[in-house]
């Protein structure tokens, strides 16, 4: 008789282009764990015009930033609906080291996984999802153009060096180079993660 599987929760970052998406969904797929996407969350309320769109709208169109009280609002709501039996892979969040510490106060964390991929690669992918769009699976972006891109690629190193820091002090941090073949990276966050076997077999 198989022993109890263990939940597990881990975060996947990475900049835009790194693969997050399509790594937490191999992961979810073969373990049973839930792909938890902010973006995807936020995009739905986008969609539906919920009173949170009204509200984020209302601040992007001061040009601020949503602050981390409604991002950590989403995803405590979000996590609080326990629907995963066997854990989860958080894509998405946290993006700075003040959202990480909300985490760590609500809930056990496992590992962080980080993609790790040159600047000049994520140039080149985001080049090709403007050019063929969503019919490659791709979710083409409005501001998909370099000097939007190198703005946020910017934004991105300056906010995660601080948090990758404190994933790497809480032994937490697993790095896996992400300038390879979907495959490869998808073996390798495998076995960086201790996840051997089909369906968790531990």
């Amino acid at each position: 008789m198989q022993g109890l599987r263990s939940m597990d929760k881990f975060i996947i970052i990475g900049p835009q282009g790194a693969g997050k998406g399509t790594q937490a969904q191999l992961l979810c797929s073969e373990f049973d764990f839930v792909h938890i996407s902010i973006g995807d969350i936020f995009r739905w309320h986008m969609r539906h015009h919920t009173k949170l769109a009204a509200r984020v709208t209302r601040i992007m169109n001061e040009g601020r930033l949503v602050p981390d009280e409604i991002v950590e609002e989403v995803v405590g709501k979000r996590l609080q609906e326990h629907d995963w039996n066997w854990g989860f892979v958080l894509d998405g969040f946290p993006r700075t080291r003040s959202q990480a510490e909300y985490l760590f106060e609500n809930w056990n964390l496992d590992r962080a996984v980080y993609l790790d991929i040159p600047d000049d690669v994520v140039f080149d992918r985001v080049a090709i999802r403007a050019a063929v769009g969503e019919g490659s699976g791709f979710t083409k972006r409005a501001d998909d153009n370099p000097a939007a891109l190198r703005v946020r690629l910017g934004e991105f190193h300056g906010k995660t060096a601080p948090l990758l820091q404190l994933f790497h002090d809480k032994h937490m941090l697993v790095t896996v180079d992400a300038n390879r073949p979907i495959t490869e990276v998808y073996e390798s966050i495998k076995e960086a993660l201790d996840l051997c076997g089909p369906k968790g077999g531990k």
